[in-house]
């Protein structure tokens, strides 16, 4: 699966995009890419767009590992965009796993026009959270 970044330092977004087959190395790649890029900050917010994604080889192992390693700040705000249930789902599993590891900002939105207008707000993510 190709998996692209682009950093707008500007507004202090990573915009994550891929498609194809989505898999743990995938997300691994991805993760370490960002690491080692110059550009990268840990306090900017995050989008990831998997709605190109096509099939889906992830299992809840997986999930737990990748979200063991955490390269974003707890309040970061980071959506992740799914366009199937599955994807839901796993979002989903991924979000509380972050959760309970004390990072707060992570949101799964089925448009993108949603996911960004959450990412680029201006309200703390502590009082979003609060009024869940």
């Amino acid at each position: 699966m190709p998996a692209f970044y682009k950093i707008d330092k500007e507004r202090r977004i990573v915009m994550s995009s891929g498609s194809g087959v989505l898999t743990i190395e995938v997300i691994i790649g991805h993760q370490e890419r960002l690491l080692n890029d110059p550009d990268f900050d840990p306090g900017y917010s995050q989008l990831s767009d998997f709605t190109h994604v096509t099939k889906v080889e992830l299992s809840s192992v997986d999930i737990r590992l990748a979200a063991r390693k955490n390269i974003f700040l707890p309040h970061s705000r980071r959506a992740l965009v799914v366009k199937n249930d599955v994807q839901y789902g796993l979002a989903r599993m991924f979000e509380i796993h972050r959760d309970l590891a004390g990072e707060v900002g992570i949101r799964v939105f089925r448009t993108i026009d949603e996911a960004l207008g959450w990412v680029l707000s201006a309200g703390s993510v502590s009082e979003d959270a609060s009024s869940l």
